[in-house]
């Protein structure tokens, strides 16, 4: 029985043609190995450099979409998802080198009715330090965190993962799609990953790591573009914020904006760092729109006859390692 899936591949690009233009042969050259039907879709953020011509001129085969503004990766991710034609989707950033065999390890997770989607091992460019594996969750307080990185070298010992890196994940592409995408309140980037698979977690869809998936990072090589790292370090800190107010509720979720409050503006703000203000701000500000979003994710779950919680979804991960053999990745 032949169980690979027809691949369309969705890059987002800002200023990045110094990037496509070292990792897209890569990029081909794994699909192509895969031996499967596939489109590569770039969609390109308005960026200030010649991308666009560089993409046009050099790869006329690529379906390019460009967008007329900076909009952010969520909204450039979305267009490309919103154009693909193929079964399973792959997101992948313009900064990561895919190994020759790179999806020859993941066929296998969607052979399973739930699942949702898979990442594979992100190591460094030069040398194999890996940068991202399987994460395991945990609440300290009611702040959600990555407690470790973990991966097995069992062949059969499948693991699930907290969430699916935006640089390399391969995706249901119907499941995608019904889910809504990236929410587009994460715009300009981090943490809409992890948002897009808590959703998915909630539905009972399945995120799982897959360990002989190689692929190497350029560390940092697009978020350098943006601004200055004061400015970067603001909006990780809202998204945070805006994560939590959309998976909490409750007294969970009075508990962690008083954890917040204490831990880390108060103290931060003590120290000079002001930038934590404009998150903590933007959290209360933009509360109408955070609550939109909310009734999204509830309608979700109501549409799919889920009543998971965040909770719920921790626990699960952390009771599917507790018999197997980890190795573990300090962060």
């Amino acid at each position: 029985m032949n169980i690979k899936k027809s691949i369309s591949i969705v890059i987002p690009n800002y200023n990045g043609k110094h990037l496509l233009k070292d990792y897209l042969p890569y990029t081909y050259a794994a699909i192509e190995n895969a031996g499967v039907a596939y489109e590569i879709i770039i969609v390109d953020d308005a960026s200030k450099d010649d991308s666009v011509e560089f993409i046009r001129t050099g790869y006329p085969q690529i379906k390019l979409l460009v967008n007329n503004h900076n909009r952010g990766f969520s909204y450039s991710c979305n267009q490309g998802i919103a154009a693909s034609e193929c079964e399973l989707i792959l997101l992948l950033n313009s900064d990561v080198k895919l190994t020759p065999d790179y999806f020859s390890s993941q066929w296998k997770y969607f052979t399973l009715p739930d699942t949702f989607g898979v990442m594979g091992r992100i190591i460094d460019m030069d040398g194999d330090r890996i940068q991202d594996a399987a994460r395991l969750p945990k609440f300290n307080g009611f702040k959600l965190k990555t407690a470790f990185f973990y991966y097995t070298d069992k062949e059969n010992d499948w693991l699930y993962t907290f969430y699916l890196s935006g640089a390399n994940a391969l995706i249901d592409a119907a499941k995608l799609k019904q889910i809504g995408g990236f929410y587009e309140l994460f715009s300009p980037f981090y943490c809409e990953d992890m948002e897009l698979s808590i959703r998915a977690w909630k539905l009972n869809w399945k995120c799982y790591y897959e360990h002989k998936a190689i692929c190497r990072h350029q560390v940092s090589a697009s978020t350098k573009n943006y601004k200055t790292a004061k400015w970067v370090k603001s909006i990780y800190y809202r998204n945070r914020f805006y994560l939590h107010a959309l998976h909490l509720n409750g007294i969970a979720l009075l508990g962690w904006y008083i954890q917040i409050t204490i831990i880390d503006m108060l103290p931060k703000l003590i120290a000079g760092q002001f930038w934590i203000w404009k998150s903590y701000r933007e959290l209360f500000k933009n509360s109408s729109l955070i609550s939109q979003y909310k009734k999204r994710v509830n309608d979700l779950l109501v549409k799919n006859n889920s009543k998971l919680t965040i909770f719920n979804v921790v626990d699960k991960i952390k009771a599917s390692v507790k018999n197997k053999k980890l190795i573990r990745i300090k962060l």
